[in-house]
């Protein structure tokens, strides 16, 4: 089918809203959100694993009303099998929920040493590592710098960058030791009083003593609990958990002296394309991204176990290419093509820099993925920042210019509550860079070996939206990646309040100002439009 240009696209989807021919799903989109009534109470524990699959109208929760779409649309429907490549860290395949929809190189036959079908990479078997046993890396800014290259345009700007971001986590490095060091003595302190290790906040308030500095250990520990956190133990594994970040900042990611590749290839020629394994997954237990953007899309669904991905009848393609920092520009574009090259009909990306010195070798790898008729879904990025003033790459454009497919998807994220709060504080957006939002905060997924967790991003977004273009390229495969994507921009729900944007509480916007589509995907409502679609004969 010709793939339609957008212009022409959008006026017919909406059309199509309306009715037209004969169709056999009688499900009416859901509409006139702007009166749902906004939910009061916390989400319930069941309520806050699945509450991106759940439905504004139905259950006052700003899901994607994926429950619903499977029960009243997709039912006993088959599907066809769908290639979504997670181009990511790598992604623990043997997990409980995830060891069924690992996609499987049939050409190639297992541990030979040999490339059995002349794809250029040996025992690809589910897909390609292109980092080789590293994992930790510099920021792109941080590389600029330690090239020595001072007349590079960037450089400047890369100074200026590091020199900010390194006082300022040098300061959170202080403070955070400081904060550790004195709730570890009034820990101390009050266990001793109460005879236990472990007290509630119960057991806090029946402490009667004249003993100021007790009165002080007790009072810092109700500061500090105040937080959400229900112990003390809780709260300092949460806030060493943190200072280990703060220390992999310093230690690695703005260590100009530190080096991180361990291929052998240069990553400035363009030419060295055969590099890396065939070990797809993790190299540490921490390396827990890709694992949980993998089961947000495909984790098994109904087999009893942690959590339902987006969609069934997909097959996750291992693309590792993700350190723990910036990745390198040619690791993207060749993870891309690999992609395109070996069946992915999706790709997800949740990962992105404001840095980019190759970026013309990935834009050209995303258009190479558009002529493929091969959809890109990727995360805007956490920074609260306007991505139509600051790019965040990779990016399928320059300059807020045209872009270089129409099959490139950016996805902003948001939080479990509808109302003035809806877009996650941390939510870059953009209404020319970020296309649609999706739910992003407090997202529950797998975790390498059988575990199972919450946590936020655009990076949880993205793949959200990638699921439900999976659903749709499954049962209607008849429709190209970038009908696809304006199914998943018109068929959105759209949000006409204004809307909190980062973490100043003074500052609000037109929602319909932070994206192209000025809505929120909807799964439901997607699934109506692509049947609607899919039956309609447009002439070329």
């Amino acid at each position: 089918m010709k793939i339609l240009k957008p212009l022409l696209l959008n006026i017919i989807i909406t059309l199509l809203l309306s009715g037209c021919g004969s169709v056999k799903i009688l499900s009416t989109p859901i509409e006139n959100i702007d009166n749902t009534p906004i939910k009061i109470n916390e989400l319930s524990e069941i309520e806050k694993q699945i509450w991106s699959h759940l439905d504004l109208v139905n259950d006052t929760i700003p899901g994607m009303s994926i429950n619903r779409a499977y029960n009243e649309i997709i039912k006993g429907k088959k599907g066809k099998t769908v290639i979504v490549a997670v181009i990511d860290s790598g992604i623990d395949i043997d997990h409980e929920d995830l060891d069924d929809v690992i996609w499987v190189n049939k050409k190639e036959i297992p541990n030979n040493g040999k490339d059995d079908d002349n794809n250029g990479y040996v025992d690809d078997i589910n897909g390609w590592n292109f980092l080789g046993d590293a994992y930790d890396e510099q920021m792109e800014f941080v590389r600029l710098l330690a090239s020595g290259n001072t007349t590079h345009p960037d450089y400047k700007r890369a100074q200026i960058e590091y020199d900010k971001e390194y006082k300022k986590f040098s300061n959170y490095k202080t403070q955070y030791k400081q904060i550790i060091q004195q709730l570890n003595d009034s820990d101390k302190a009050v266990s001793s009083y109460l005879k236990k290790a472990d007290y509630t906040k119960e057991d806090l308030n029946e402490i009667k003593t004249e003993d100021k500095e007790l009165v002080y250990h007790v009072w810092i520990i109700k500061q500090y609990l105040g937080n959400g956190f229900n112990s003390t133990k809780d709260f300092l594994i949460s806030l060493n958990d943190d200072l280990k970040q703060i220390n992999e900042r310093l230690n690695f990611h703005l260590n100009k002296e530190f080096k991180g590749r361990k291929t052998g290839d240069n990553p400035d020629d363009f030419s060295q394309k055969v590099y890396g394994n065939a070990n797809v997954k993790p190299v540490k237990k921490d390396e827990s991204h890709g694992t949980h953007v993998a089961g947000i899309i495909a984790a098994e669904r109904n087999n009893g176990l942690g959590v339902n991905g987006v969609a069934k009848n997909v097959k996750i393609m291992v693309i590792r290419n993700t350190p723990n920092g910036d990745e390198y520009d040619k690791d993207v574009a060749l993870g891309i093509r690999y992609a395109v090259d070996n069946g992915a009909k999706i790709i997800n990306m949740s990962f992105g820099k404001y840095y980019s010195p190759h970026s013309n070798w990935v834009m050209d790898a995303i258009a190479y993925a558009g002529q493929h008729d091969v959809l890109i879904i990727h995360g805007a990025g956490n920074e609260s920042l306007d991505l139509d003033k600051k790019a965040n790459y990779p990016t399928d454009q320059v300059n807020n210019g045209k872009e270089v497919s129409n099959t490139f998807l950016n996805v902003g994220a948001t939080v479990p509550k509808y109302g003035s709060g809806l877009v996650a504080d941390y939510s870059n957006y953009g209404k020319i860079n970020v296309d649609v939002f999706a739910p992003g905060s407090k997202i529950y997924s797998t975790f390498p070996e059988n575990e199972y967790n919450s946590i936020n991003g655009t990076s949880m977004a993205a793949p959200a939206v990638a699921g439900i273009a999976a659903l749709i390229r499954s049962y209607y495969p008849n429709l190209s990646a970038a009908q696809v994507k304006q199914v998943l921009m018109n068929s959105g729900l759209p949000i006409k309040a204004k809307v909190l944007i980062g973490k100043d509480l003074n500052t609000a916007k037109p929602f319909e100002d932070l994206s192209k589509s000025a809505k929120l995907v909807n799964a439901y409502n997607a699934l109506i439009m692509a049947d609607h679609l899919s039956k309609t004969k447009i002439a070329p």
